[in-house]
């Protein structure tokens, strides 16, 4: 008889040191459908103690110069450098995504994350004027907001954690943070480096839990007051009734339902594959992923052949085989509601191109019981369909064709959402021409997913308020303050 698998248990990380919760939840690996890890079940009570912590340690860390914290986040980027592997092992195994992108994307970014912000803060400066004829001088200076209250989501656990917890005590706030429950063993890992690098206690409090515990906790502590949330549009909006008698502070990172707009005169070389990329990488689990491709009429045809013959090049499986292309999708709800999609389109009428219901999945014997699903391609899909109006966060994307500029922007716009977008054309009057009349945030062209952290994150619409970046970000987690001398 086999011995037991010994389940790794993680602790809540508060005032520095790691603490037991009373209770305890199942968090699953992906690819094999077995539980592997317990994540502690907290709720208002640890909640309580991490705001005594962080407002206890805030006066001291917000007095640090600006030069400590920079020397002090760069430290811990070193020590995530560091171990590189060893998160990038734990974050593929927790989340599904395979070795390869954790390895390349998620654990280099979110050292770099920390490294960002701990030069940007040096480098931000303030406003001065002066009224001669009133012999006054206007200045302003900013100041940390107080507690920081942070949740991010499963699709990119570290790296989007670190996103917000970087600018944050960069500009001398402390942090309550809440990853996924589904994801959250690198978190868990980062809080034995944060002592090393050089954090004082308090300053950095991870509680480990579910949203409708932990979050609303959170959300709703009136000591705690600004917010910053990556997830789904309906959990957005009970944030914000949460928060608003509070008068707290909000960034709201939220839904996408992303087109590509592909012109006849696109390179379709670069195109096709830049495409394929946008439309599954890591399973199509990232907000910025391409779900709805405009054709144009002329090369649709061509573009419909060649782009199901590359998506179908695309491999699937073990998320620790170097050779796949897509590993497991996050949970076993979460797979078989993108199967519903598919499901949906199949009969409104949609033909189903590749992928789900049409290929065949072979997956090695230690996967059978993992939640994978082949990139999937539909074309013939209405405009009204869920398939073209929902966030659906999976690996399928419709392909549709359009014939005049106009009317693509017509229906392009024609969600509710509007993170990102993507222009394909060689015509450079017309992109300058979409770019401006799409409601989307963030507008790629020829290209897509080329981030310059500097400038600003974030969407119009369902999906979300705010921005992120280094200046938008150091706005949101400071208050300006506009002092006036008369001399």
């Amino acid at each position: 008889m086999a011995a037991p698998k010994t389940l790794l248990v993680l602790e809540n990380f508060i005032n520095g040191k790691f603490v037991p919760c009373s209770s305890y939840i199942d968090s699953y690996d992906p690819s094999t459908g077995d539980v592997y890890c317990r994540v502690p079940d907290s709720g208002k009570e640890e909640v309580e103690i991490a705001v005594t912590a962080a407002r206890d340690a805030f006066l001291s860390w917000s007095s640090k110069s600006l030069q400590e914290r920079s020397q002090i986040m760069n430290k811990l980027a070193d020590l995530i450098e560091h171990d590189l592997e060893a998160f990038a092992q734990a974050e593929s195994k927790d989340q599904g995504k395979t070795i390869t992108f954790a390895r390349t994307v998620d654990i280099p970014r979110a050292a770099y994350n920390f490294r960002f912000f701990a030069s940007s803060i040096l480098h931000h400066t303030t406003e001065c004027t002066q009224m001669d004829y009133m012999d006054c001088m206007h200045y302003t200076v900013r100041t940390p907001v107080g507690i920081a209250g942070l949740i991010s989501p499963w699709n990119l656990p570290l790296h989007l954690l670190t996103w917000k917890i970087a600018p944050a005590i960069a500009s001398g706030n402390t942090v309550i943070a809440k990853p996924s429950e589904m994801t959250s063993v690198t978190a868990w890992m980062m809080c034995k480096l944060l002592g090393r690098a050089g954090i004082p206690p308090g300053v950095v409090n991870i509680v480990f839990g579910t949203g409708p515990k932990a979050g609303e906790a959170i959300v709703s502590h009136p000591e705690v007051p600004l917010i910053s949330f990556t997830g789904s549009t309906l959990t957005a909006q009970h944030i914000k009734e949460r928060s608003a008698p509070h008068w707290k502070k909000l960034s709201l990172e939220l839904g996408g339902k992303n087109p590509a707009i592909i012109f006849e005169d696109a390179n379709l070389d670069q195109c096709i594959p830049t495409t394929v990329r946008s439309s599954f990488a890591n399973q199509g689990e990232i907000c910025l992923c391409t779900s709805r491709i405009f054709v144009q009429r002329s090369i649709y045809n061509e573009f419909l052949k060649r782009f199901v013959e590359e998506t179908r090049k695309w491999k699937v499986g073990s998320p620790s085989d170097p050779t796949v292309s897509m590993g497991a999708m996050i949970s076993k709800e979460h797979l078989e509601k993108v199967k519903n999609y598919v499901k949906k389109a199949r009969a409104e009428g949609a033909r189903i191109l590749c992928g789900e219901g049409v290929d065949s999945l072979a997956l090695p014997t230690g996967n059978q019981n993992g939640y994978f699903m082949l990139p999937t391609v539909i074309a013939e899909v209405k405009d009204e369909s869920c398939c073209m109006q929902e966030e659906i966060f999976g690996p399928l994307t419709c392909v549709v064709l359009f014939d005049t500029e106009e009317e693509v922007i017509k229906r392009a716009n024609g969600v509710k959402y509007g993170l990102a977008a993507t222009i394909w054309s060689s015509n450079v009057g017309r992109v300058h021409r979409v770019a401006k009349r799409l409601q989307a945030g963030l507008v790629w062209t020829n290209c897509w997913l080329v981030r310059e952290l500097n400038l600003p994150f974030g969407g119009m619409k369902a999906s979300g308020i705010g921005r992120e970046g280094a200046k938008a970000s150091y706005e949101f987690f400071t208050e300006v303050k506009t002092i006036t001398i008369k001399h």
